[in-house]
């Protein structure tokens, strides 16, 4: 990088002032610290899941039982004034329980469109790979574009919007693994994990408190909202940090046990979200550094490894740490 004016990578000079960067961590930081309430020692997920929401992405968590993958999400809807539903996914779910139908009303002489749970600002897709592929993939279309065909009429959702997915990676009785298209349409993946001592000692002196997401009121609107992703939006990337992306994206593409490396869409990710990362920290620029902070949560679900992987006992966070390791970071200069 120059010391030079910068110029973006769309052409234009400039980025967002120290001001609105200074703005957007102290309430990037208040959200947090409010879901915090319910997630109790898991400030690093909850930064995560904010950073899906402010990107306009969505976000897929998977782990073990009673880890906190429900409160997570529902910490989350509870802080933005939005509207939000949790579906259950089960076996037997249609696409229709989902996006909704079209009803014919014998009084009026008209079909009219019932809405579905999918048209809320948050939306628990909880156990998403218990549905079958079929009610799997009436998420395909609303999760990238934002809206729902229905007898080919389009219904938009509201905005912000956004799917919170959870899986269990242990119980794959009666499941469905998620198709690798659909995998790519989450901005992230992340686990939860087992809390801490301290966290763990609190959570039991505190448990009289059943659901502690009840404990967590709105703090920020929907405009609130809508103006973080903006600032996000316009923090100021360097071409070196976009070679940097499109260097990890080439050679995850050619490492050993990768059948699948990183695609257009998840390079697109990286920048979204290392944006408004940059930004949560007081940031009017990304550096090499919110790449590889985010790399575990934006590459694990996207590279998909060849059956020999498992045999050798290679990891994917193992594949992602050779990556990393592989391709120089540009040299940043202030």
């Amino acid at each position: 990088m120059t010391d030079t004016q910068p110029t973006a990578v769309d052409g234009s000079t400039g980025s967002i002032t120290t001001h609105e960067a200074e703005w957007f961590s102290r309430t990037f930081t208040q959200v947090a610290d409010h879901m915090g309430r319910a997630v109790l020692g898991k400030d690093h997920v909850v930064r995560l899941a904010l950073t899906c929401l402010v990107s306009e992405g969505h976000l897929l968590l998977e782990d073990l039982p009673g880890t906190g993958k429900t409160m997570l999400a529902r910490a989350l809807s509870n802080t933005i004034e939005g509207s939000h539903a949790r579906i259950q996914f089960t076996p037997d779910l249609l696409p229709t329980d989902v996006t909704g139908v079209t009803v014919y009303d014998q009084h009026k002489g008209t079909f009219d469109f019932h809405r579905g749970p999918i048209f809320h600002d948050i939306v628990l897709a909880d156990e998403i790979n218990r549905a079958s592929p079929k009610t799997q993939s009436a998420l395909l279309e609303v999760m990238e574009e934002g809206h729902v065909t229905v007898d080919g009429i389009t219904h938009d959702v509201p905005r912000p919007f956004m799917v919170i997915a959870t899986q269990n990676p242990i119980e794959q009785a009666g499941t469905y693994r998620l198709p690798e298209a659909q995998l790519d349409r989450f901005l992230m993946k992340t686990s939860v994990g087992y809390p801490d001592a301290d966290a763990t000692e609190e959570l039991l002196l505190g448990s009289a408190v059943r659901d502690r997401a009840s404990l967590v009121a709105p703090v920020v609107s929907l405009e609130v909202v809508s103006e973080l992703t903006r600032v996000a939006g316009e923090v100021y990337v360097d071409r070196a940090i976009v070679r940097y992306v499109r260097q990890l994206a080439e050679a995850s593409r050619d490492l050993q046990h990768v059948k699948m490396g990183l695609s257009a869409r998840g390079c697109l990710a990286f920048v979204r979200v290392a944006k408004t990362w940059a930004a949560a920290d007081g940031r009017t620029t990304v550096v090499p550094g919110d790449i590889t902070a985010l790399a575990t949560p934006v590459l694990c679900h996207r590279l998909l490894l060849d059956p020999q992987a498992q045999f050798n006992g290679v990891s994917v966070h193992d594949v992602i740490e050779r990556l990393l390791e592989s391709v120089e970071p540009p040299t940043y200069r202030g």
